[in-house]
């Protein structure tokens, strides 16, 4: 028994020697493994809370990494190509300001701000972190932010501030762009009790197409500052070739200087005074011709209004016909066009353009028929709205050799209450749509591209190109809430190139009738969740958040970093 008894024992003590002998093979393994694995950099450093600024001090707020002893920040202004400061921290919250890097940052400036973390052998340190960009706060000032298109001409800025009867503002001193702590001014003039008390000064002797910095002061102590981009003059008024209408107050003598106008000339209008249209008949277009409106203080462009149209003589060959920096209103809607001739006799115009122009309240633009051909059709820069069922561009005649546009580019420029886009029987050669904004555009049921013509006449021949534009729901009149268009007619063998080109939720295009490739983003609200008042216009982003809002639609209405 004893024996039996033992036997026992000694396979007890066997069976626990196999089954302990794997655990401790595993943890000598481990051990093995723990001792092989090589130390390694320490994380790059990451925000805890973004980069914010109060005043003119920027606030970074970094993740604590418990094997970092320190940490390196180094800012700048030139994304790294200069350091402005650099110093190290030993927490992971600092308040970069003058206490700090020893004197204050500048105010209404983006900074770029990186991060590195220190270990206790520098061949452990973290490699550099870009954290980001943050813009310090605007200086609180009295002083009104300039209206590039009322405040500047070339050689003059009207300065307006908000009077502060405790301290009256004594004096302007004018700057360089690039004197960014203001202490060397161009400029010092005494700002006279009148000129305080309605809180304006016209301020001259500025160069044209220069960004300056004009700072208001109470005594010594500074008020505040603005930044001015004086314009480039528009047209030398004493030049050859240019008429200068802006001292002429009577609204017939465009149409009367049009017609003594020599091929090429120049027709300068006074800003804030409107002008007659030239009309159809006797004073139809047979040269070239550039109507442009003069810089001033006024806050409306020179207008051209109609209660008709503007045509062409039949047989004309007009090298240019060009709009600037004017407003062009239609008495109705319903029946007033810019230009619409009906010619029998091949007539041609080569450029037809529209730039900084304003035009509304027309039944269309440019409507054309049987033997009229313009070769390049252009507005740039430019606010359309409230246009009728003959849009943007109608080719309105059938048949191999009749009215057509050969290329056609809508730029820069916001398009709003527009009844159909394009539309014609022809062949285009090329369609650009660059930089724009579309809401309220085409009515309902309508069409952005409507190219009707048969076989074999309803293509543009070098393609179709959008790019970096956005596009709000169609025009509902009625306000039934459907806002499906029918996008497109034709231009089913063209190439449609789509860059960047966003559109809000209530964009919507019949099936089958869609542009392939649009929208190449979506945005995802509305038109109303998206801008502040397109109804009326206002096509600045309600939606900071937006993705397209530095580089997306028309560029007047875009976010600056």
């Amino acid at each position: 028994m004893k024996f039996q008894k033992m036997m026992k024992n000694i396979i007890s003590i066997k069976t626990a020697i196999l089954l302990i002998l794997p655990l401790v093979v595993l943890v000598l393994s481990c051990s093995e493994d723990e001792e092989v694995y090589p130390r390694t950099r320490l994380f790059k450093p990451v925000l805890q809370d973004q980069l914010f600024s109060i005043d003119n001090t920027i606030v970074v707020d970094i993740s604590k990494s418990k094997e970092a002893l320190n940490y390196e920040l180094e800012v700048s202004r030139d994304t790294f190509k200069t350091i402005e400061y650099r110093f190290s921290m030993d927490t992971t919250y600092a308040v970069i300001n003058e206490g700090l890097v020893g004197e204050e940052l500048l105010w209404n400036t983006i900074y770029q701000v990186r991060a590195k973390a220190f270990a206790d052998e520098s061949e452990y340190n973290s490699r550099v972190s870009d954290l980001g960009n943050i813009r310090t706060q605007k200086f609180p000032t009295t002083l009104l932010a300039p209206n590039p298109e009322n405040d500047v001409i070339d050689a003059i800025a009207k300065v307006t501030w908000a009077r502060n009867e405790a301290k009256p503002v004594t004096q302007l001193r004018v700057f360089a762009a690039d004197d960014a702590r203001l202490r060397r001014p161009l400029i010092a003039v005494p700002v006279l009790s009148e000129e305080d008390v309605i809180g304006t000064k016209f301020l001259s002797g500025l160069s044209p197409q220069t960004t300056y910095q004009i700072a208001i002061y109470y005594g010594e102590e500074l008020g505040g500052w603005e930044r001015y981009t004086t314009l480039v003059a528009l047209v030398n008024k004493e030049g050859a070739n240019v008429i200068d209408l802006t001292d002429n107050t009577d609204p017939a003598s465009l149409p009367i200087a049009y017609l003594a106008a020599n091929d090429g000339d120049t027709i300068v209008l006074k800003k804030g005074r409107t002008y007659d249209l030239p009309q159809s008949g006797e004073e139809d277009a047979d040269h070239s011709i550039t109507i442009i409106g003069d810089l001033g203080f006024e806050s409306s462009k020179a207008k051209l209004y109609t209660s008709g149209n503007w045509n062409i003589v039949p047989g004309s060959n007009i090298d240019h016909i060009r709009f600037v920096n004017v407003e062009i209103e239609g008495e109705d809607m319903g029946g007033d066009y810019v230009f619409n001739p009906n010619i029998t006799g091949e007539t041609h115009v080569t450029n037809l353009t529209f730039d900084d122009c304003i035009i509304h309240n027309v039944r269309g633009i440019l409507r054309m028929r049987s033997d009229m051909f313009v070769e390049n059709y252009t507005i740039k820069n430019s606010i359309v709205h409230h246009i009728g069922n003959y849009g943007l561009l109608t080719c309105d005649t059938d048949g191999e050799g009749k009215a057509a546009v050969s290329n056609l580019v809508f730029e820069n420029s916001t398009f709003s209450h527009v009844t159909i886009g394009i539309q014609t029987r022809q062949n285009m050669q090329s369609v650009l749509f660059e930089g724009c904004t579309f809401n309220n555009f085409p009515e309902r049921g309508r069409q952005i591209f409507r190219f009707r013509g048969s076989d074999g006449f309803d293509e543009a021949i070098n393609g179709v190109t959008i790019s970096n534009s956005i596009f709000g729901h169609s025009w509902d009149p009625g306000e039934t809430g459907d806002y499906a268009i029918n996008a497109v007619d034709g231009l089913t063998e063209s190439n449609i190139t789509v860059l960047n080109v966003y559109a809000t939720t209530n964009f919507a295009m019949s099936e089958g009738n869609e542009i392939t490739g649009v929208p190449s983003s979506t945005y995802g609200g509305s038109s109303e969740d998206l801008w502040d008042d397109p109804e009326n216009l206002d096509y600045n982003f309600k939606d900071g958040g937006f993705n397209g809002r530095t580089d997306s639609g028309d560029p007047r209405w875009r976010t600056e970093l």
